[in-house]
């Protein structure tokens, strides 16, 4: 790995450092050769960050065995994909803050396909999978994939779907990659890595934390044509990520559902906002040709 990779992916790796400000380090300083010749002072400028925390990010970068790390990630399988290198998706490159560097475990030629977003209710009924029965098999014949967030519910189902149906999925996750969350979808997960692809923009080892979920829902729609929303409640996760499609002038269709499930509000609010209504694959299809 050349050297100046090395540093701008070590210094992702640093606490209190947001992509933000990770911008503002390089604008100072395009080799990042000269970091450790920083002040505490200028670094605090330049980070809007306290002293204190400006000592810690001092101290990581000077302590960090950081080759010692990428042999760990090697072993494991990991990729780095930053926003600086010719493999980086070119429809997320569009989206406003999209993520600097992208660590994936799994079969990245993935990213290069035509991909649509899936994503719904953890809570899913029988009407949302027979709805996911319905819908994803033709459009994986037609030769898309797809990306959801390993979560409950209809994105684990989504995952699964296309795997039976020998299609390519990618998971983004609100943690690291080796830290897969839920838990319950570890075996999933693990599976995944062989012929499909785990995504996030947090280092490996970072544990998901809830602000996390909101801000990968970007990296789902960012990464797809469109976005297929399968059962939501009015508050949702799955209206986020709507919404974000929207700004990201991505599709958004909607299948619509009974007016007695609660399930079915948010995907029914969505079509009468202007979302395609979904009925079958051929909608999508349509829309997207």
């Amino acid at each position: 790995m050349e050297r100046w990779k090395k540093r701008f992916i070590a210094l992702h790796h640093c606490p209190f450092l947001n992509d933000s400000s990770i911008i503002e380090l390089i604008k100072m300083d395009p080799t990042l050769a000269n970091f450790h010749q920083l002040s505490l002072s200028e670094i605090s400028r330049l980070t809007s960050l306290s002293h204190q925390k400006s000592l810690t990010i001092f101290d990581y970068m000077k302590n960090l065995q950081f080759d010692h790390l990428l042999d760990v990630y090697e072993k494991e399988k990991i990729r780095i994909i930053t926003i600086f290198d010719e493999e980086y998706p070119p429809l997320l490159k569009e989206i406003y803050g999209p993520p600097l560097v992208l660590y994936t475990k799994g079969n990245p030629q993935l990213l290069k396909a035509r991909i649509l977003g899936v994503v719904g209710t953890r809570n899913m009924t029988e009407n949302g999978r027979l709805s996911l029965q319905k819908i994803i098999p033709p459009l994986i014949k037609a030769g898309f994939v797809t990306v959801s967030g390993l979560a409950k519910g209809i994105d684990t189902h989504a995952h699964r779907l296309t795997v039976e149906n020998k299609g390519g999925t990618i998971a983004v996750l609100g943690g690291g990659v080796m830290k897969v969350y839920p838990k319950e979808n570890q075996k999933l997960a693990d599976y995944l890595t062989v012929e499909h692809l785990l995504v996030s923009e947090y280092p490996p080892f970072s544990s998901p934390v809830r602000w996390h979920f909101p801000k990968r829902n970007r990296i789902i729609s960012g990464l797809s044509e469109g976005v297929i929303i399968i059962e939501a409640k009015e508050k949702s996760g799955s209206l986020i990520t709507a919404d974000q499609a929207l700004e990201q002038g991505r599709d958004v269709f909607a299948v619509p559902g009974s007016i007695m499930e609660p399930t079915a509000a948010g995907t029914n609010s969505l079509i009468q906002q202007g979302a395609k209504l979904v009925m079958s694959h051929h909608d999508i299809l349509n829309e997207l040709q």
